[in-house]
């Protein structure tokens, strides 16, 4: 049976203080947290290291992406499983006890909770477990044992690279699964403010690479271009149109991801970092 006291959190940060103090307050004192903070703020490790037991935080040198993170995090773990979790996430009072009790009897590589309005009934019929191809990147569950040494691709700087992971592990015939039972999610909170224009293009650039790259992965170079062609037309098209208009914000949105797309098609690596003066 899987325990607290061989579960260690792993929580990436980038300009994630508005957030991440709610998230850790939701999770035991007792239980192991590693932070691993991407934009340098050394403000940040002294305030968490100093509030919360049995938690060490980590400054990358540069800004690391959630892969790349995240990997550092979990080489750092000495327990046997290690739940990554994203900080703008927060845990109701009795959701791990209930999560790691349906999770007794499983054998698993991956397991995940659902997000609050997840909807999926229909999975679960008479059981509280459901066996799925991939889940969601905000809260997961890794088995060390059942990794079969496969982490985060690191290539990917933000996006798909949990549905990348949860692909090469079921590649492995490892078991990926969902558990009946919900905790609270803000989405697009974890790393800056949803609305900073900053954080913004960053992930416009990095969704569309990212989207390319990971077709291009699995099922090659003209798939790739076949799938994502359209996004790239009609980015293009949608710069073009809102550079006559006065909505610079949606021009510098799909400006951002025709270059995302571009860089990708040319076999550039996720080379785009928001600048953190510019990040409010």
């Amino acid at each position: 049976m899987i325990s607290l006291e061989n579960i260690t959190f792993v929580i990436t940060t980038f300009k994630s203080s508005r957030t991440i103090f709610n998230c850790l307050d939701s999770i035991p004192s007792k239980i192991n947290k590693i932070i691993i903070e991407n934009s340098q703020d050394k403000n940040l490790k002294i305030a968490l290291e100093n509030k919360y037991e049995n938690l060490e935080c980590f400054l990358m040198p540069e800004n690391f992406g959630y892969g790349k993170a995240n990997n550092f995090g979990i080489k750092k773990t000495e327990t046997d499983y290690v739940f990554i979790l994203n900080p703008d996430t927060i845990l109701t009072p009795n959701f791990l006890d209930n999560f790691l009790d349906k999770l007794k009897s499983e054998d698993f590589s991956i397991a995940a909770p659902l997000e609050e309005n997840d909807i999926f009934d229909h999975l679960f019929k008479d059981n509280e477990i459901a066996d799925v191809e991939h889940v969601k990147g905000f809260a997961m569950l890794l088995n060390k044992k059942n990794l079969f040494k496969t982490f985060f691709d690191e290539n990917f700087f933000l996006y798909l690279e949990e549905i990348d992971l949860c692909r090469n592990i079921k590649a492995h015939n490892g078991r990926i699964i969902v558990v009946n039972i919900k905790i609270k999610h803000e989405g697009g909170n974890s790393h800056g403010n949803r609305d900073d224009l900053e954080m913004e293009k960053s992930r416009n650039w990095h969704w569309m690479w990212s989207k390319f790259y990971y077709k291009k992965k699995h099922n090659g170079y003209l798939i790739g271009i076949i799938v994502t062609f359209p996004n790239f037309l009609s980015s293009l098209i949608k710069y073009l149109f809102y550079s006559f208009t006065k909505n610079s914000k949606k021009k510098i949105v799909y400006k951002m991801r025709f270059q995302g797309l571009l860089n990708s098609y040319l076999l550039k690596k996720s080379f785009y970092r928001p600048n953190l003066d510019k990040i409010r």
